[in-house]
């Protein structure tokens, strides 16, 4: 967004974007600065929309709550984080948070703020994430790279972490002005020059020479720098993410399904597919309730029971608009049966179908092929057929679906299930796996195999081209760290295969639970499932 007092066409070239009705500015944002034009930043957050429709969500139930009030010394709140028990939340749910917070174990809100900020390229790649947990645990005395830094670097345990403290030890080291700290601002930041920074670095380099600082301490002053260039985080930034990271441990706490429900109604976002946070929800007590043509609303909702009612928007190949329609209808007057539902809701034959296959047009004495049957019979997209009104059709020669059909007709139609967890139906079959709830009791070192379905793939950048992987039981989510040999030798069925069986031995450091994989075998599926995962992103 750019603010200028007179038209902008006045002052920039401008050009129509490729979005109807946009326009943007043809000049590069950092050249508008240059040019001393005010520039604006707005970052969207999804899960600012979730905490607002949390808030909303609990107000409607009796139990409101302001976000300024949550209290920030919350223990219940801090025990979730330590445990790492942070699916869903915000910025604090990636594979590389969940194995850092055992270790930083976060008891205050500032905390929170170095839990964000510590857990980036730059603090990584620059070697400043393991000093700073290593200090924190007492196992290394805090340091300071210069005397006159402890003032700057104190509340950091001597390990810079901010973009303020960068610029505080310019200023203070290199005797840096203000316009200089701003030119240093600039370099460091993500979208900086090698250019700029080279000249900035020579510019650190002459002062902090003439103000007679040791060749050593300027090396790692500099090395510092290099790595805020790679994304670094200022601590205001960090401090407003805590504050979303923090709010979303405390509604998970302590508003589990209104958390659950808004986050449900905001997807996508974040590390978690629909299907793995509803499994993390009813493993913390919260209900899910299927989809259901005579509850539902377009969007999951809670029920008078606290329990989440999965809304229609959740059904593949139902139009939204129809949807809409649908819930409008019923609120007219309930609907007497199936025959009288598919009187009044008109409906593509795609859309009869699926509903049918996911058990949302289950009114009573029915099930689902019962259903299937019927509405192919029942409805030629104009009229109802011969014999519909009074429900005489003839009866579904079809037997009910089985548990495992009920499953996979879940994850076909809607991506989700209320039902039992896919692993469930091949526990029995399994050999020696040890479940995820057990890890915890198993000695370090020891050869385990875990089985699961994956959630989640990463290769960070900083992970020198390692792969982490998570499989989820019907018990919780085990964690595999597999080295990139491994991972290339055996990358289709790493990157292809739903659910997967990993040998290796347990690794179990400060509460962090992990599996270095050793051998990685593809575990059939007890049947065809759509399932979701989040890899390499």
């Amino acid at each position: 967004m750019v603010i200028c007092q007179r038209c902008l066409d006045e002052i920039v070239p401008l050009e129509n974007a490729a979005m109807p009705g946009r326009t943007v500015v043809q000049w590069d944002k950092d050249d508008c600065e240059d040019l001393g034009i005010i520039k604006v930043d707005l970052l969207g957050l999804g899960m600012m929309a979730a905490l607002q429709d949390a808030l909303e969500l609990a107000r409607q139930r009796g139990r409101g709550f302001d976000l300024a009030g949550i209290p920030k010394d919350d223990a219940a709140t801090f025990e979730l984080m330590q445990k790492a028990d942070t699916v869903g939340t915000f910025q604090v749910e990636s594979r590389a948070q969940m194995a850092t917070l055992p270790r930083m174990k976060p008891a205050c809100f500032y905390d929170v703020a170095i839990e964000v900020a510590i857990i980036r390229p730059g603090p990584i790649g620059g070697g400043l994430t393991h000093p700073y947990l290593q200090r924190r645990s007492g196992r290394e005395k805090v340091t300071y790279m210069h005397p006159d830094l402890e003032p700057v670097l104190a509340r950091t345990l001597g390990v810079p972490l901010f973009q303020e403290q960068m610029l505080r030890i310019a200023m203070v080291v290199a005797g840096f002005d203000g316009s200089q700290a701003e030119e240093l601002r600039r370099a460091i930041s993500f979208h900086r020059s090698d250019e700029r920074m080279k000249k900035v670095v020579v510019k650190l380099r002459a002062a902090m020479t003439e103000r007679k600082v040791a060749a050593e301490t300027q090396e790692q002053i500099v090395h510092a720098l290099s790595s805020f260039a790679l994304y670094g985080f200022p601590e205001s930034h960090a401090i407003s993410f805590a504050l979303l990271a923090y709010a979303s441990c405390w509604l998970k706490v302590h508003r589990a399904p209104e958390f659950y429900c808004a986050l449900l109604n905001n997807q996508p976002m974040g590390f978690y597919s629909p299907a793995t946070l509803m499994k993390d929800g009813k493993r913390r007590g919260v209900m899910f309730r299927p989809v259901c043509v005579v509850r539902s609303e377009v969007a999951c909702r809670i029920e008078e029971d606290g329990s989440i009612r999965v809304g229609l928007a959740y059904v593949r190949g139902l139009h939204r608009a129809r949807a809409a329609a649908l819930v409008e209808e019923r609120n007219r007057g309930p609907f007497a049966g199936l025959a009288d539902f598919l009187k009044r809701v008109p409906l593509q034959k795609t859309e009869r179908r699926v509903l049918a296959r996911i058990g949302a047009l289950n009114f009573p004495g029915e099930q689902r092929r019962s259903t299937l049957w019927k509405v192919e019979g029942l409805w030629d997209g104009d009229s109802l057929l011969a014999g519909a009104e009074g429900q005489r059709s003839s009866p579904a020669p079809l037997a009910a679906m089985n548990p495992l059909e009920r499953l996979q007709a879940d994850y076909e139609g809607t991506g989700v299930t209320t039902g039992p967890h896919p692993m469930s139906f091949l526990r029995a079959g399994l050999g020696a796996i040890t479940r995820a709830s057990d890890l915890a009791r198993v000695r370090n070192g020891r050869i385990v195999v875990i089985a699961g379905q994956v959630i989640c793939r990463q290769r960070p950048g900083t992970a020198k081209g390692n792969v982490f992987i998570s499989l989820e039981d019907e018990t919780g989510v085990a964690n595999a760290f597999v080295r990139s040999e491994l991972f290339e030798k055996l990358r289709l069925i790493i990157t292809h295969e739903p659910f997967l069986e990993i040998e290796g031995p347990l690794q179990n450091k400060e509460g962090v639970i992990s599996i270095l994989a050793q051998e990685i075998r593809p575990l059939d599926a007890p049947a065809r499932m759509e399932t979701q995962s989040y890899d390499f992103r």
